[in-house]
């Protein structure tokens, strides 16, 4: 579960963060007003679980509350990867001397938590550590409370030279470590910590998500959660993985890995995926056919792929999921289709008693005929 920076900010200052004052707004008259409040220049930041915000515009500095409402009023009306931005916090400019970066997430390769420091702060960490990867600093966690004051000072001194602000980046530290364990968080990111000329340390950007599976232990948190749309309730009640893409072939697959690879494939041969949706290793069929509602909503999508190698999962569940969703809808889209594993005959058998599926043998099968019918519609 993703909470918005303004939310995070609440948790972070309650574990003594430093954060500036801000208010959320819902509407250009609404930033006016804080902006006024404020009295000062300030910030206008798109309230989107997404980052990006302010490569697309989602993030504007304004001189005054008039021009914060003109900001507002632009940043209101932006899509960013598919957030259509509903409020915007507004918060006091902040003149800056030097900017870090801080997060603390798990290395599920190590599986320990792991300290994430940067001197370059401001910017995407993936783009820091792919372009100068010797400005990444890492300290594996060993568990609960095990970041000992040496070690944050430790971790602060290589992205600061200077021991008296080192200081104050080790105290941050040790707090936003207390905010991931406390939390149950999945990542607790600050981008960017920054020194001000008057040398005080401050949180300007706040980024946090909670491990879905300890929800019952974070009542405060989860009351954070907005209200859902019909698609994302449906996606987190039945267990689903599904990130929405911009392409048109949309594909239903078994496991992350072959989901990915499926991907590829679509690309490799110039086509699009129009998402990313793992229906996870045991799938019923009423899973598999609130899968295939979310992608037939999409618009775009001229044709569905359902690449599935059943081990766990059931072949004749998919296809049954399949089936249902057939016979209830009129689904105007070719469905093609690849089950290979565990019930496969059975799987065929059903699907041939139906209408509007077209079967696959192979992975690469499956993408080429999807593919072809992307031409065929026009589209690529």
């Amino acid at each position: 579960m993703n909470i918005h920076e303004y939310q995070a900010k609440e948790v972070f200052a309650g574990f003594g963060i430093p954060v500036l004052p801000g208010k959320v707004a819902t509407t250009p008259e609404e930033a006016e007003q804080i902006a006024k409040g404020i009295g000062s220049a300030v910030v206008v930041k798109a309230q989107v679980h997404t980052g990006g915000r302010g490569k697309a515009g989602g993030v504007k500095l304004a001189a005054d509350s008039a021009e914060a409402r003109e900001k507002a009023k632009a940043i209101l009306s932006l899509n960013i990867k598919g957030h259509p931005v509903k409020k915007v916090l507004v918060v006091p400019a902040s003149e800056i001397s030097k900017e870090y970066y801080l997060g603390v997430t798990l290395d599920r390769r190590a599986k320990k938590a792991v300290i994430i420091a940067s001197a370059a702060g401001g910017v995407d960490i993936e783009e820091v550590a792919r372009e100068t990867p010797e400005k990444i600093h890492r300290f594996h966690l060993e568990g609960p409370r095990s970041l000992r004051s040496f070690e944050a000072r430790a971790v602060a001194s290589k992205i600061e030279p200077q021991s008296e602000i080192a200081l104050k980046i080790a105290r941050v530290l040790k707090n936003l470590v207390e905010v991931y364990w406390a939390s149950d968080a999945g990542l607790v990111e600050i981008n960017p910590l920054v020194l001000t000329p008057e040398g005080k340390i401050l949180a300007l950007d706040a980024k946090m998500s909670v491990d879905d599976n300890a929800e019952f232990r974070q009542p405060r948190l989860v009351a954070y959660r907005e209200e859902e749309s019909e698609h994302s309730q449906t996606v987190r009640e039945m267990g689903l993985s599904y990130v929405p893409l911009e392409g048109n072939v949309g594909c239903v697959v078994n496991g992350a890995g072959l989901a990915m690879a499926t991907m590829d494939l679509i690309k490799h041969y110039g086509g699009e995926p129009a998402n990313f949706l793992d229906i996870g290793g045991s799938s019923s069929p009423e899973k598999v056919a609130a899968a295939m509602r979310i992608i037939l909503s999409d618009s775009n999508v001229k044709v569905i792929l359902f690449n599935i190698f059943g081990g766990i999962t059931r072949c004749d569940d998919v296809a049954n999921g399949i089936k249902s969703v057939l016979e209830e809808l009129e689904v105007k889209v070719p469905v093609v289709v690849r089950l290979t594993g565990t019930n496969e005959e059975l799987a065929l058998q059903i699907l041939a008693q139906i209408k509007g599926t077209e079967p696959a043998e192979s992975m690469d099968d499956v993408v080429k005929q999807a593919l072809a019918h992307t031409v065929s519609s026009g589209r690529v």
